[in-house]
């Protein structure tokens, strides 16, 4: 029986080395190839899950900004045109853009009076650029601060209220805002317009607020809009035809003589 070891079998392998290959040269290197993994692909993003881009923000004019003292130079005429008091309107520019003509809010509000370009559209100013002539600015915010004191009937703490939340969250919480900018704001701009000589009664409203300032949380938040929401000043006007027992869903009764739990005022 033949018997060769092993290590007899490894010697031409050492001894001659591959064909094309030389002592001078580095020894060739094996190449692995690279493992490939299937992957399964992404699924599409649904219509909910797609954020839609930011619109761009209004861009300031590339020109010198008004003075404070050109400004508080244009107050007066638009003050008697649309019968605000020059203190008001002293108050509101304060707070909102503390006399920069060519401030422009993370929400896209433009100017003096940081108007929204969708409200002063509603004052037949179509163009975002226009906003950041302090004029116009002035005029604009000032006709929309007026309408708001006649709605409210120059209630100064409402008034200042919706000019920054907006009238239709106002009218909800019966002036009950608990959003914590909009009660900074409406105290800021009643204690600017007193320190200005303003000849309203705001002191009561300013209580009101500063009380407003001490809710701090959710909690506290619901408990108030709970205690002060008035249904009659949402935007329909319904009023319950059964007892409070039966606006309970469940315990309303069905069938052809039931009543309406609510019926709509068209009045």
């Amino acid at each position: 029986m033949l018997h060769v070891s092993f290590r007899w079998l490894l010697v031409p392998f050492l001894l001659f080395p591959a064909p094309g290959w030389t002592a001078n040269e580095p020894a060739p290197t094996a190449v692995v190839a690279p493992l490939i993994t299937p992957t399964t692909p992404a699924a599409p993003l649904s219509a909910a899950e797609i954020v839609p881009p930011k619109p761009a923000l209004p861009v300031p004019p590339n020109r010198p900004r008004p003075s404070r003292a050109q400004i508080m130079a244009l107050i007066p005429a638009v003050a008697k045109r649309y019968e605000v008091e020059e203190a008001l309107i002293r108050a509101v520019i304060t707070a909102e853009s503390n006399f920069n003509a060519h401030a422009v809010s993370h929400a896209g509000a433009v100017g003096l009076m940081q108007l929204m370009p969708a409200t002063a559209g509603d004052y037949g100013v179509s163009s975002v650029d226009a906003l950041f002539d302090p004029q116009i600015n002035l005029r604009t915010g000032t006709r929309h601060l007026k309408r708001l004191l006649n709605k409210y009937k120059n209630d100064y703490g409402r008034a200042i209220m919706a000019y920054n939340a907006g009238e239709g969250v106002v009218d909800r919480t019966n002036s009950q805002v608990t959003y914590r900018e909009t009660i900074n704001y409406t105290a800021a701009v009643l204690n600017h317009y007193q320190r200005q000589g303003g000849a309203a009664p705001t002191t009561a409203a300013l209580i009101e607020v500063q009380t407003l300032q001490k809710v701090e949380s959710p909690t506290q938040a619901r408990r108030l809009l709970k205690k002060y929401l008035d249904p009659s000043l949402l935007s329909l006007n319904v009023k319950p035809t059964l007892s409070v027992r039966y606006l309970n869903p469940a315990l309303h009764e069905v069938g052809p003589s039931s009543k309406p739990m609510f019926e709509l005022n068209v009045d």
